[in-house]
């Protein structure tokens, strides 16, 4: 496609030169925006979290030139950017194999090489590094941000990849019904895109939504969407006089009506008494890290919260940031050990937890995974259990079911949109129902979609085949040669 063909297939070429409106929904038009000469490649990946940096990898290795965009200014997206650790289990329910390998696992490895994360083979449930819980956390992976931004810096330059940091997706090249390469703002202005195949890894499906394809926000037979957090770390700590403390109230630890009494709630409780508490949890998440005065926090709670739209982000990442203040004051007053702790940094964006469903081939439905079903045409094995925040009576309150096997499969079609053509789906947008999401939706799983993702594009484009054409067998056989596991 030249550029002229490219432009108008875009809708972008004015008779100027100029382009206005370029946003679907955009209210106030203003000309004298100029697409600059595209960039020309085989394989798009928007977005640079834990599933598109693996698809970029997985792509370029296999020879097709290959392109991620992404908005911030390194690889990583919630692990780096969002500081959301630790990995969750990698391993099966039995907690006796590592199934979820491929990259991941060799990302895991490179890090551990350089001390910045400990292999999850010797990270066991109910202890600190897991924040003491039993169900699903066995086997987890501490790991450190900046660790991680270097060996993925690294790898995409080994394989090849280009990489755009600063840059915005604004909306799908469409030819017919196939997406052909995207518009995207740099720091130069509007640019243009050429792609064979584009894998929307955005995580709120926006390639997908902006191409036309049907998708579901939250859960919307409850009108509801999962609650966020802000991500925080901090350091300075006295760790054997927290984890004194803890130990000696496991016998506590229990449910009730769907809310967890876990870590630190005794202290939560004394900070509620003293009218120091307002935060819709009653137990503190905290993760040990990799240097032993160090500890990742899960506990604040945004709620309603449209991933979506930029005012409501705004919004919920300024709500985070007040409770990570409180929650340090509460540190600092009730928690033996963190008197003197000091917050090293908070998440540079919300944890996202969910947004939209983009519709596939295949909805995946929680029964599957409860059921441990594995279907033929399974591109990732995995056991995370289905975790719905906010899923029962009240913000506090959380629905968790562990599964009935030993691992659970996705299915390729899961990563294959409905309608559209020239486009894969990998990460917490891929087809599933909002509770069948709460599973895969954390970060070995959507590092593992990303692999089979950027393999089935590179398949697809050695072939000349839309995505939905491509052979599941080929991309199984190929993944089990890049050291995936299937079942």
């Amino acid at each position: 496609m030249n550029r002229r063909d490219f432009l108008s297939a875009a809708g972008l070429l004015a008779a100027a030169g100029t382009v206005s409106g370029l946003v679907p929904g955009c209210t106030g038009k203003k000309d004298g925006l100029t697409v600059s000469d595209q960039y020309d490649t085989d394989v798009l990946v928007v977005g640079g979290g834990p599933a598109g940096v693996c698809a970029a990898i997985a792509s370029a290795r296999m020879g097709a030139r290959t392109l991620i965009v992404e908005t911030g200014n390194c690889l990583g997206g919630m692990a780096t950017k969002g500081l959301v650790s630790p990995f969750m289990t990698c391993y099966d329910s039995a907690g006796e194999r590592m199934i979820i390998r491929g990259l991941f696992e060799e990302i895991l490895d490179r890090m551990v090489a350089r001390g910045g994360a400990l292999h999850p083979s010797g990270i066991r449930h109910t202890t600190p590094y897991s924040a003491w819980i039993t169900a699903g956390h066995d086997h987890c992976t501490p790991f450190e941000a900046e660790c991680m931004k270097r060996v993925l810096d690294e790898m995409v330059a080994e394989a090849g990849v280009q990489v755009l940091f600063h840059t915005q997706f604004v909306q799908p090249v469409m030819k017919g019904n196939a997406v052909r390469g995207a518009v995207v703002l740099t720091r130069k202005g509007l640019e243009g895109v050429s792609a064979k195949v584009v894998v929307d890894a955005t995580g709120d499906g926006d390639v997908a939504f902006r191409a036309g394809v049907p998708c579901e926000f939250g859960n919307e037979a409850l009108g509801k969407v999962q609650p966020c957090t802000m991500f925080f770390h901090i350091n300075n700590v006295d760790s054997a006089r927290l984890e004194a403390d803890v130990q000696a109230h496991l016998h506590e630890f229990r449910k009730v009506d769907g809310v967890s009494y876990r870590a630190l709630h005794w202290r939560v409780a004394e900070a509620e008494a003293a009218g120091k508490w307002d935060i819709a949890r009653k137990s503190v998440n905290i993760y040990k890290c990799v240097r032993d005065d160090e500890w990742a926090v899960n506990c604040s709670r945004v709620t309603n919260i449209d991933a979506t739209d930029s005012a409501s982000m705004t919004a919920g990442e300024m709500a985070g940031r007040k409770q990570v203040e409180q929650l340090m004051q509460f540190f600092h007053e009730f928690v033996p050990g963190c008197e003197n702790a000091t917050l090293m940094s908070s998440g540079s964006i919300l944890g996202i937890r969910e947004s939209r469903h983009v519709k596939g081939e295949h909805v995946l439905e929680a029964g599957e995974l409860i059921d441990s079903v594995v279907p033929d045409d399974s591109i990732l094995v995995a056991s995370n259990s289905v975790d719905v925040h906010g899923g029962g009576k009240s913000a506090l309150s959380t629905t968790y079911t562990t599964i009935k096997g030993n691992w659970y499969g996705v299915p390729y079609r899961s990563l294959v949109p409905v309608e559209v053509d020239g486009l894969l789906l990998a990460g917490r947008c891929l087809s599933a129902t909002s509770d069948a999401a709460g599973a895969v939706r954390v970060m070995p799983p959507a590092m593992a979609m990303g692999h089979a993702a950027g393999v089935a594009a590179a398949l697809a484009v050695k072939g000349g085949l839309a995505p939905r054409n491509a052979d599941p067998e080929a991309i199984r056989k190929e993944l089990l040669a890049q050291k995936a596991f299937l079942g």
